[in-house]
């Protein structure tokens, strides 16, 4: 199984980045997607995930800024990221879990300047 994380990137407050993490070896249609941060010196949190059915839900920080999407052609899922603040700045994590079941991508840096 591999999550294939990509996006990630340094950009100013109010900015805007798009991250994707694309998987294999597994059945993608059938895992909730997510997406997790880990800033220095924090626990990794939950951002943003959509499950099997397409149902969402959103870090309260994150509501109205971030999207979460699946393209379950591509077992893709993408997270866009809107209006960034300093506070955004982490490393990125794509998350895949179905049952007992659960994987984890290699991280992606985003840094939000003041």
């Amino acid at each position: 199984v591999q999550l294939q994380a990509s996006g990630g990137g340094l950009v100013q407050t109010g900015g805007s980045l798009r991250l994707s993490c694309t998987a294999s070896g597994i059945i993608f249609r059938f895992y909730a997607m997510g997406w997790y941060r880990q800033a220095p010196g924090k626990q990794r949190e939950l951002v943003a995930r959509i499950d099997s059915a397409g149902n969402r839900q959103y870090e309260d920080s994150v509501k109205g800024r971030f999207t979460i999407s699946r393209d379950n052609g591509d077992k893709t899922v993408y997270l866009q990221m809107n209006s960034l603040r300093p506070e955004d700045t982490a490393v990125y994590y794509c998350n895949s879990a179905s049952g007992r079941n659960m994987y984890w991508g290699q991280g992606t840096q985003v840094t939000v300047s003041s």
